[in-house]
């Protein structure tokens, strides 16, 4: 039963993980929208007729149609984005309503649609007409699910969003909206907070604006009074490391947003989720009496960004709430923190950020015992630039990037430091990737040619230091694997046969035109041999881990392709357009 539901937990919060990430890559659009809609429309700061028109249109059309992209393109990449949008045209023309839900139903399914058709015929395309049959099928596919997605999925969108409309109004009416939080605030705790904010009340939260002009939605999740209590409470009244990294925390919480920082305080004293629920549901109670709305989402969570997307006439509303919400969370924390007369442990808090670690790997869907190995880290003058990368390119991993980009200036070193979105990493071998351990591996799979360090928290100022001091203290020590081989003009590897390999796969990173060529020449070599041998390609990130596939690579991609599927057999090759080779190689399938 324990293990049931701990699988049943896992995959609600590998579904919450899908759902943000559809949302959170375009919150930018979300936010120039609230602007232009808290100053346009009618009742809002600067009324303008001509320039309210704008509103509209991007709603019905921009933003559903960038939440669709987003959701094909990390199902099946760029050409899972585009035939998502297309699909999800036919889908919101096909209905009355935005088409959020539908746009994150729709833009999945097709970009799977796609890939299972990729997957199924690109080992039958002749030599030459991979780019034809490519656009060819996606026109033909988008074409059909477009179609479908009107007179199908989107009059039952439309039907699935007004009850929910309607539920949520009768919520509101009953002034039961409070007792959301009671059900919102221990799911932040367990990183279902960018799924419920992004995933379930942007979406609504945007058609209210729409109707009223503010919603209350926004605020549900994204109030940091909560977490500031907590964070107060600590501070006045905790012990150890707690309290002294609370102040630090604090400002990282409620100016920057970052609401992760508090969850291991909680953790570590499981009673403070009383506090954290009394702060949600008295703040909710406070912004609802007194008609408190946000004219857009606010991403982060910040004080700053909370005020700057706040209707005309809430301001007064919004603070009152943010500071109900501090109040109660710090008064009920503040009284458990007191009663408490166990000595703390030095390790606690550690114990507590280890947990807070765990319950994070298991959001990404991997086991929490899930131990990734870094690479070592590389001297100054092999790289030009340092990327922290996280899902969605934005919130702890820009205050990662921030903290060490001063000292990277201070150090005087002459490096780019940047954040970016997993999906988004270019494969580059002069850069640095700095991910939360429980996301180097997906961060590999995306750039096996960069360098990979990882951090147990974006936030160690200690670790920053470590790393700066090992790339400046002598010569290179990128790994360089006993697996990656020396450039021939042959085959590499030993003459093992293949008896048993069912599929070839030509995995590639951005050089899609070299595996494509590859394995035309394998797949016409193979048919004068009388072979039925199934030869694809494959993005490296979309490889199986299959004991009946053979993977070929090129050298830079072998160690990563071994990595990501370490039950197949590999082949390192150091061209894939030699013909010879392919001679040679067809008869080992024999």
């Amino acid at each position: 039963m324990a293990q049931s539901n701990k699988g049943f937990k896992a995959s609600v919060q590998k579904l919450g993980s899908h759902l943000s990430g559809m949302v959170m890559p375009n919150i930018g659009a979300f936010i120039a929208w609230g602007i232009i809609t808290a100053l346009f429309i009618p009742t809002g700061w600067l009324p303008n007729e001509e320039l309210s028109s704008l509103v509209g249109p991007m709603q019905t059309y921009l933003l559903p149609l960038l939440i669709a992209y987003s959701a094909g393109n990390m199902v099946h990449a760029h050409r899972g984005g585009v035939i998502a949008t297309v699909a999800s045209m036919g889908v919101i023309v096909g209905s009355s309503v935005p088409m959020f839900i539908g746009a994150m139903m729709m833009g999945p399914f097709a970009a799977w649609v796609l890939k299972k058709f990729d997957e199924k015929f690109s080992d039958k395309i002749p030599s030459g007409f991979e780019m034809l049959v490519n656009n060819f099928s996606s026109g033909i596919i988008g074409f059909i699910l477009a179609i479908i997605g009107y007179y199908a999925i989107g009059p039952v969108v439309t039907s699935m969003t007004n009850a929910l409309a309607t539920g949520v109004n009768t919520i509101v009416e009953a002034n039961l909206l409070p007792l959301a939080n009671v059900f919102i605030e221990p799911a932040k705790i367990l990183f279902l907070n960018n799924a419920i904010n992004h995933g379930i009340l942007t979406p609504l939260g945007t058609q209210e604006v729409a109707e009223v002009g503010k919603s209350i939605l926004y605020l549900l999740e994204a109030n940091p009074g909560p977490g500031l209590g907590v964070l107060l409470a600590f501070m006045m009244f905790g012990k150890g490391a707690a309290r002294a990294s609370s102040p630090g925390a604090i400002i990282i919480h409620f100016f920057g947003g970052i609401h992760e920082i508090y969850f291991p305080y909680v953790m570590m004293k499981p009673l403070m989720f009383l506090a954290v629920i009394a702060g949600g549901v008295s703040g909710t109670f406070v912004l609802q009496t007194l008609g408190a709305g946000l004219s857009g989402a606010a991403s982060p969570g910040s004080i700053i960004a909370i005020l700057g997307m706040t209707a005309p006439g809430s301001h007064v509303a919004v603070l009152a709430g943010v500071a109900t919400g501090a109040l109660v969370s710090f008064l009920v924390g503040a009284v458990i923190l007191k009663a408490d007369k166990t000595v703390e442990a030095d390790d606690s808090f550690e114990q507590s950020q280890a947990a807070i670690a765990a319950a994070k790997a298991e959001s990404k869907g991997l086991p929490s015992d899930t131990v990734v190995k870094s690479d070592a880290v590389p001297s100054v003058d092999t790289i030009d630039r340092i990327v922290f990368a996280c899902d969605a390119g934005m919130g702890s991993s820009a205050m990662g990037a921030s903290l060490l980009r001063k000292k990277v200036k201070a150090a005087g070193l002459g490096l780019l430091v940047t954040n970016s979105a997993i999906n988004s990493l270019k494969d580059d071998g002069k850069t640095l990737v700095i991910t939360q351990e429980e996301l180097t591996t997906r961060a590999r799979k995306q750039a096996p040619s960069s360098t990979h360090v990882s951090v147990e928290n974006f936030l160690d100022d200690k670790r920053y230091d470590q790393i700066l001091a090992d790339m400046q203290s002598g010569p290179s020590s990128v790994k360089k694997s006993e697996a990656v081989v020396e450039a021939t003009d042959t085959v590499t590897e030993t003459a093992a046969p293949y008896t048993k390999v069912r599929r070839v796969i030509f995995a590639h990173g951005d050089q899609i035109a070299s595996s494509a060529m590859g394995a035309s020449l394998l797949r016409n070599q193979a048919k004068k041999q009388g072979l039925n041998l199934v030869v694809t390609t494959s993005p490296l990130a979309n490889i199986a881990d299959d004991a009946h596939s053979l993977i070929i690579t090129v050298a830079d991609l072998s160690v990563a392709a071994k990595e990501t599927a370490p039950s197949a057999q590999h082949l390192t090759l150091a061209s894939l357009h030699e013909e010879g080779q392919y001679r040679d190689l067809v008869l080992k399938f024999k």
